[in-house]
């Protein structure tokens, strides 16, 4: 029994030494893990401060960046808008410089037709006195003046001596006389009683022998002819055909309508 205890005693001593220092090595891990724990939140509020400071950060980089978009939408309705104004002054530009283009272009069309009815009125006088005058000069200006037989033989006389017959040699122009210099009939008055439309016959007129050259009145003007006339001529061509007289290259020529491409010069005085 003694023996026993003892051994129970020493068994007892023994598992208590043991488990002392395992005690107290565990203790000591767990103030370790108490010391390690505080250490951490210790360090652990710094960390999170900087993750915080940095959350910050990222939140204010991100706010001008929020700024700029919404800036950038409530300037878009701006911007849209002086653009629809833009576009709708050009628009009113382009309406007005077509319109002031219809108006120029009604402008001339209004023109262009009061100058045609000018121009018909015009033509329709002139007509007009035309009819007038070739009706006058049909009831007067053709009727043979009653001509003594004395007289007769001296016209015919002096036109059978103005005749030519080496036309082509034996006539000049007025350019190759040096210009005309006799009276000029006023242009107003030319147009109405001379040219083209209006012919005459030189029988019965009144009737002179100046210098050799025949001379012969029509509407108050005295016509010397300087040129002879044509052999190719019907020998009465005065007496018989139609002439006229008209204004060619600066000077006065007659013109026998059954040969109007040959001109005589004539001279012209009151």
């Amino acid at each position: 029994m003694k023996v026993i205890g003892i051994t129970s005693t020493a068994i007892l001593s023994l598992v208590l030494g043991i488990a002392a220092p395992a005690y107290a090595q565990q203790e000591g891990h767990g103030e370790k893990d108490d010391h390690q724990k505080e250490n951490n939140q210790e360090h652990g509020k710094p960390e999170q401060k900087q993750t915080q400071e940095k959350g910050q950060g990222d939140h204010k980089q991100q706010q001008p960046s929020h700024a700029k978009e919404q800036q950038d939408r409530q300037q878009q309705p701006q911007q849209a808008q002086r653009q629809n104004g833009q576009d709708q002054h050009k628009q009113q530009e382009r309406a007005q410089e077509q319109k002031k283009s219809e108006e120029k272009n009604q402008q001339q069309q209004h023109a262009q037709q009061q100058q045609r009815l000018d121009q018909n009125k015009q033509q329709a006088h002139d007509q007009h006195q035309q009819n007038q005058q070739q009706a006058q000069h049909t009831q007067h200006g053709r009727q043979p003046r009653q001509v003594s037989p004395e007289q007769q033989r001296v016209q015919q006389t002096a036109w059978q001596q103005h005749r030519s017959e080496r036309w082509e040699s034996d006539h000049r122009n007025w350019q190759q006389r040096g210009g005309y210099n006799g009276y000029r009939i006023p242009e107003d008055r030319f147009r109405g009683y001379f040219g083209p439309n209006h012919g005459f016959r030189i029988h019965g007129r009144p009737f002179l022998v100046v210098g050799g050259f025949p001379r012969f009145q029509y509407r108050g003007y005295w016509f010397s002819l300087v040129d002879p006339w044509p052999q190719t001529w019907a020998n009465n061509w005065y007496d018989t055909d139609d002439v006229y007289v008209s204004y060619v290259d600066n000077g006065y020529y007659l013109f026998d309508r059954n040969h109007p491409d040959v001109g005589i010069a004539v001279s012209i005085s009151l």
